[in-house]
């Protein structure tokens, strides 16, 4: 069985090796690979990363509580089935009545189902090897959805509804899978089963520093840490929604945009990149008032 070429990142996409060994698992074995952790630490900017390493097509669906699993392999568009349907009788109106216009129909015809059936993300993924298929967020979906996905994963083969069509995918022609989750609620222990499992931990002070490098390349070495520094204080703060890398990034893009030094950092300038719920307001005025080296000694008793 030909093998898939590890993944390795990209220039804007740090992976660590644990990481990049569950990867090349999900890759080799077929295998879709599922990823938890807290938002922002980079689970679906994955699947991102991987389609533009790879130079291949990248399929997203992103999970709903209503969301079901026939929408993963097809769409009938029933409007446009209807408006065909309407425009076929006003057609045989005017040929009946001697009128040589006609209504286009782009070449549908209302009986023929397969001129209104769009094959879903899935479907798509599985007709294109090689390509990417981001499940997102499965977490937020009813466990039926999860259920319905081990049969999908399992047969490696599904019959498209209203044309009969079936798409058949071996296993070294499986698309790379990655499922995200925030452990809203828990998964089927069965749907864990056949997947490949990662945990995706926040990254510590250095490997986020080489994160913010990886998007900044030329940026102020002492304002990088300083950032960094407040921005670990803050998240020690007990705060209701604690910032993530994606709020680290965007704060750092404001803070060099407009050129603060690194000593102006402490009383959070940009708090609105990085606070975003109400019930931290009373804490973010408190550092605006005090600063947050006071806050983080009076917190811990010291720094680490």
């Amino acid at each position: 069985m030909p093998l898939k070429t590890d993944f390795q990142g990209t220039a804007n996409y740090l992976l660590d090796p644990d990481l990049a060994d569950s990867v090349a698992i999900a890759r080799t074995l077929g295998m879709p690979l599922l990823l938890e952790g807290e938002p922002g630490t980079g689970k679906t900017r994955l699947a991102e990363a991987i389609a533009s390493a790879t130079n291949t097509a990248l399929y997203e669906f992103p999970v709903t509580s209503e969301s079901k699993i026939e929408q993963l392999i097809v769409d009938f568009d029933n409007i446009q089935r209807l408006t065909d349907a309407q425009a076929a009788i006003l057609n045989a109106q005017l040929q009946q009545a001697g009128v040589g216009q006609r209504m286009d129909l782009g070449g549908r015809t209302v009986d023929n189902l397969s001129h209104y059936v769009k094959l879903g993300p899935l479907a798509r993924s599985y007709k294109h090897p090689g390509s990417v298929l981001l499940i997102d967020e499965i977490d937020k979906g009813k466990r039926e959805f999860a259920n319905s996905l081990l049969y999908v994963f399992s047969e490696r083969r599904i019959v498209i509804p209203y044309t009969g069509e079936v798409i058949d995918t071996p296993t070294d022609h499986m698309p790379t899978i990655v499922i995200t989750s925030n452990r809203e609620q828990s998964l089927p222990g069965a749907f864990l089963r056949r997947c490949i499992y990662h945990y995706i931990s926040f990254p510590t002070p250095e490997r986020l520093q080489a994160i913010v490098r990886l998007h900044f390349p030329d940026a102020d070495d002492q304002l990088l840490r300083a950032a960094v520094t407040v921005f670990y204080q803050l998240r020690e703060l007990r705060l209701e929604k604690l910032p993530a890398t994606a709020e680290m990034l965007n704060w750092f893009a404001y803070l060099s945009a407009k050129g603060f030094p690194p000593d102006q950092l402490d009383r959070l300038p940009g708090s609105s990149t990085l606070i975003k719920s109400h019930g931290d307001l009373g804490r973010l005025r408190e550092i605006q008032q005090y600063g947050m080296s006071h806050l983080y000694r009076r917190r811990t008793g010291g720094y680490n």
